[in-house]
């Protein structure tokens, strides 16, 4: 993570969502076909960054200057890298999802050597539905970071803003390692 970054402020854009549950939605996956988030049963955990970017590629005009854009490929390489941690506390589901195509999205997943999928939002639904925290840059509209975990559909905790996003997956696991303590 460049050093310097803006750290986004909690402008109360995931406070609605505590108790929710997850929407009948259909979202490609990078495993192939989809997932209808309102059919996951057990543990998940789904946490949405704004973009992947590619080797050798420009990210967005002002990119860094944007409070919680930077740090996507950290936040996941941190869900990857937790994957068995979250696995040994009862996670039955981990997914990232972002606004970007399942073609897009594949070339990161197989690039990181991910173990789980990430999920496709490409046509908005899922932010429509949750009313998910949002920004535009360049014309495209992005999901602003935030992770979501949820037991048998139903959202119990939402980390957001989430920064430094390279702390996302261990501060997931922290919160899970306290729920195991008696």
């Amino acid at each position: 993570m460049p050093e310097g970054l803006v750290a986004p402020l909690d402008d109360g854009g995931g406070s609605h969502l505590f108790g929710m549950r997850l929407p009948a939605v259909r979202l490609a996956s990078t495993a192939g076909g989809e997932v209808d988030l309102s059919q996951l049963a057990g543990l998940a955990v789904l946490y949405a960054y704004p973009m992947t970017g590619r080797p050798g590629a420009p990210l967005p005009g002002g990119w860094d200057e944007i409070p919680g854009a930077r740090g996507c490929t950290p936040q996941t390489c941190g869900f990857r890298d937790h994957f068995a941690d979250l696995k040994a506390l009862g996670v039955s589901h981990v997914f990232g999802i972002s606004t970007q195509t399942t073609a897009y999205q594949r070339e990161a997943a197989e690039r990181l050597h991910l173990p789980f999928p990430l999920l496709s939002d490409s046509h908005g639904e899922l932010a429509e539905m949750l009313e998910l925290p949002t920004f535009d840059v360049d014309g495209d509209t992005l999901l602003k970071r935030l992770t979501l975990v949820a037991r048998d559909g139903e959202i119990e905790k939402v980390f957001y803003p989430v920064f430094p996003p390279d702390r996302n997956a261990a501060d997931v696991v922290d919160y899970l390692e306290g729920l195991a303590r008696p």
